[in-house]
């Protein structure tokens, strides 16, 4: 079996393909500086005669899989495999992988980290310094920058997937107590609480979303829910920001009706003219797209993807030397 690599892909695991399946052709997406499109995609395959794709970014669209319909699987280094047609490769017959929880750590830590340089006034200090503003014998910074311990904390999931468990394990030791909503996971802890969605945004110091894009969740988190936050409370997204209604995070940000947000994901990206309204306000921490950009990830979703190969096929005769 051939099978084209276009996801940024540990060597490790391209050799243990190799060794098991026959041959490995990697192309990575990196190299162009971009993903690929569906005709350069198509084009690829053909060239190669490959027989599997695993991608990352690229538009596996159901033209692409529509002409190359003989392929044995398509893997999706993602969370979800929100690039690729899953239907149409469904009607094909074609098995569809993807890798949740490869950056579970990666969004974790952002997490924490910038949650506590919002609640510690990491940025505005920083700021004040750059300025100059320190006077002999001023006590400015400490008076004006005190801020809150993580400690002691009320987080609250709004989805308790990978990301929301990797949180809460690494928050809980601050210690912080953990809420969450979810309606497809039972608490996997006896420390994990799990609550209406009302009472996660009540009674939650810091609001966590971890959800993906669906039917269901588009718009899920809308005024009425942002508008029950506590007024020193602090909002986060890693996640979508399509599940947010974003005027309404807007206004309530600009009313200072919350403490603050964190926001790693915009409704546009490259932003538009609301979303930058968003990143430019005082009280509002923006990343761009980054919470799961680190280079562990690559070796997280290889290791994730080889395995979920590997036990598909380990009962095929014609791929017998699995072990």
């Amino acid at each position: 079996m051939k099978i084209l690599i276009t996801a940024p892909y540990r060597e490790k695991e391209q050799s243990e393909l190799f060794e098991r399946f026959g041959e490995v052709i990697y192309r990575p997406w990196k190299s162009l500086g971009r993903a690929y499109n569906e005709d350069e995609l198509s084009q690829m395959l053909a060239e190669t005669g490959a027989d599997a794709l695993i991608t990352e970014h690229d538009d596996v669209s159901k033209k692409v899989i529509d002409a190359f319909s003989h392929l044995e699987f398509i893997g999706v280094c993602r969370g979800t495999p929100s690039n690729v047609a899953v239907e149409s490769a469904k009607g094909h017959g074609i098995q569809v992988f993807n890798t949740p929880a490869r950056n579970a750590q990666a969004v974790a830590e952002m997490f924490v980290s910038n949650v506590i340089m919002l609640l510690r006034n990491t940025i505005p200090g920083w700021q004040w310094l750059q300025s100059e503003s320190w006077e002999k014998g001023a006590h400015t910074s400490y008076l004006q920058f005190k801020g809150n311990e993580l400690g002691g904390k009320t987080i609250g999931m709004v989805g308790f997937g990978a990301v929301g468990q990797r949180i809460a394990n690494i928050v809980e030791n601050f210690p912080c107590n953990i809420l969450f909503h979810d309606p497809f996971i039972d608490p996997p802890c006896a420390n994990h609480k799990k609550v209406s969605m009302e009472e996660v945004f009540q009674a939650s110091d810091i609001v966590s979303i971890n959800l993906p894009v669906t039917k269901e969740t588009i718009g899920l988190i809308d005024a009425s829910l942002l508008a029950k936050m506590k007024k020193d409370a602090i909002f986060v997204n890693t996640a979508r920001a399509a599940v947010v209604d974003r005027l309404a995070l807007l206004e309530l940000l600009e009313k200072k009706a919350i403490r603050a947000a964190y926001l790693d994901v915009f409704d546009h990206e490259p932003p538009d003219e609301i979303d930058y309204k968003l990143i430019h306000l005082p009280n509002v921490l923006a990343t761009p797209h980054i919470a799961g950009a680190t280079f562990e990830v690559e070796d997280h979703h290889s290791a994730i993807m080889n395995s979920c190969i590997i036990n598909h096929f380990m009962g095929k005769k014609e791929y017998n030397n699995v072990k």
